[in-house]
């Protein structure tokens, strides 16, 4: 048995100063005096000096396999965009001729333009380029990569997608949606033993800022290195494996269902699309993007489709999680899922607990559906610090619902908080701040924040970050937060969140961290 002692745990509000741990389990939970009278001569007491235990957090919504591999590529998230060039210039000049050179993370809201396969090709020595954007709904690519993928002024605009062209009708080099594919499956790909070593070092990297869990939105080839990871005990992490909707036959077919797994490796949700992103101005919307008429965004799915789905989907023991964020896509989607849950109702079948990820635009007449259906709202709080500018550019005064945490709590509904990485960190802490603030490292805007109504306490964030995930998962009974017989899956902070200034949670880093009791990080 291990008791840490001293400290403060999981909230000033319990009064509790102690937690024992054994066999991998939460023993006891409570002062001091309660804690230490369990000590026998075989304990192992640890003073915490007065700093703060929590539970571990879980990340809702990342892409495991991407963000791994993104640890290894150009980090394009840069200022201005000729400081992206200089980063691709330096890779480059590691780089053997012919190679790819990857990367991901440009915004033209941040840089005022976008750019063109002309200046990536001044800095590439004749290597093919490929740099998805933040969103990861658009590439800028170089002549290089469009020759080797055959893409001029004669190919057509595939079907979702977009090719940007100059005035003569010749590509640029910036490729929206389904016309990245065109570059991406020409792109030679890792073999499984690359991409597993990535992965481990992607473990260690979550594991490090206080990630015990996930739920991962990458497709099948993450799912089978995952089990490989499991197989040879080195998959720490706790993982609820979205499924792509292309594989919900073969899924059906082997009986795969929602829950199937155990507490380190899961099933989830089937993931669809119902629109693009805001950056890139491909989220659906009702009335078109601010001064513009005719910019709608792209909607993929009507209501009808996401009931189609949903049907089979739920026949099967299959939840949904949809990707909506304009308020056209929202609306469709809510819509869609009030059917499902009456077609459940009607067949006798349990109610599953469908998600919409993003949900970052609400029209006003849908802010009480979500908690009318009973929809998870899978957000990523992080997503205000690059995104509220540009909201405010592209949505106006639409604006008022965009990221409506404090609206969505208030209605009832049930929130979870992720962070879409690699569109962006993973570190909750900073998620939290976004959260809680809604404002920047800048302190932008000022201390009230972007739409201060919809700020929400740390004490919610950090349920979103963990308790809640933890349910949606199927697993609440066994992890996600500090309770007897639970896993002892928790984090060790030198500072309490939750009575520091919320100026300081971003910059919070775990001293430790434990999952099943056992030391996965140590500072």
């Amino acid at each position: 048995m291990e008791i840490y002692c001293n400290g403060v745990i999981d909230s000033r509000k319990t009064g509790a100063t102690a937690i024992a741990v054994a066999d991998g389990r939460i023993a006891a939970i409570g002062t001091d005096a309660e804690v230490l009278a369990l000590e026998t001569p075989r304990t192992k007491k640890i003073n915490l000096q007065g700093k703060t235990i929590w539970p571990g957090l879980i990340d809702s919504h990342l892409h495991f396999e991407m963000y791994s591999r993104s640890l290894a590529q150009v980090k394009c998230e840069t200022p201005t965009l000729e400081e992206c060039l200089k980063l691709v210039e330096e890779k480059c000049a590691h780089t053997p001729p012919g190679e790819w050179i990857i990367g991901q993370g440009w915004n033209q809201n941040t840089w005022g333009k976008y750019g063109t396969a002309a200046q990536l090709d001044a800095v590439s020595g004749g290597r093919p380029v490929f740099l998805a954007d933040k969103s990861i709904h658009a590439a800028w690519v170089n002549s290089k990569a469009l020759a080797l993928c055959n893409i001029n002024r004669g190919t057509p605009d595939p079907e979702g997608g977009a090719i940007q062209r100059d005035t003569q009708g010749n590509p640029t080099g910036i490729l929206f949606e389904n016309a990245t594919a065109l570059v991406e499956r020409q792109i030679p790909p890792l073999n499984p033993a690359q991409i597993i070593e990535l992965m481990r070092e992607g473990q260690k990297s979550l594991h490090r800022l206080g990630l015990t869990g996930i739920h991962d939105f990458d497709r099948s080839v993450c799912f089978s290195l995952l089990q490989q990871l499991q197989q040879n005990h080195e998959l720490t992490l706790r993982v609820t494996k979205g499924i792509p909707v292309e594989d919900l036959d073969h899924a059906i077919a082997l009986g795969l269902q929602t829950g199937f797994g155990n507490a380190h490796l899961h099933t989830g949700s089937v993931k669809l699309f119902a629109d693009g992103a805001l950056g890139p101005q491909t989220a659906a919307m009702l009335k078109s993007y601010e001064n513009t008429t005719d910019q709608f965004g792209s909607l993929l799915l009507y209501a009808d489709d996401v009931f189609e789905i949903g049907m089979k989907a739920t026949r099967n023991g299959l939840s949904l999680a949809i990707h909506a964020i304009g308020d056209k896509a929202t609306n469709e989607v809510l819509n869609g899922l009030a059917m499902v849950r009456q077609f459940e109702l009607a067949e006798g079948l349990p109610q599953k607990r469908h998600r919409i990820e993003h949900l970052q635009l609400l029209h006003p007449d849908n802010l009480q559906k979500v908690k009318e259906a009973e929809i998870i709202a899978s957000m990523q709080p992080i997503h205000i610090l690059s995104d509220m500018h540009t909201a405010d550019r592209h949505w106006g005064k639409r604006s008022r619902l965009a990221y409506a945490f404090g609206s969505l709590l208030k209605s009832g509904a049930r929130l979870i908080f992720g962070s879409d990485a690699p569109v962006e960190s993973p570190n909750p802490f900073v998620g939290i701040s976004a959260a809680v603030t809604r404002r920047n490292g800048l302190k932008d805007p000022d201390e009230n924040g972007w739409y201060p109504a919809e700020r929400i306490r740390v004490e919610e964030a950090k349920l979103a970050y963990s308790k809640y995930p933890a349910q949606v998962s199927g697993f609440g009974n066994y992890f996600g937060e500090l309770s007897i017989g639970k896993a002892a899956d928790f984090i060790i902070l030198a500072k309490d969140p939750e009575v520091i200034d919320d100026t300081e949670i971003s910059s919070l880093k775990p001293e430790t961290v434990v999952i099943d009791g056992q030391c996965v990080y140590a500072a």
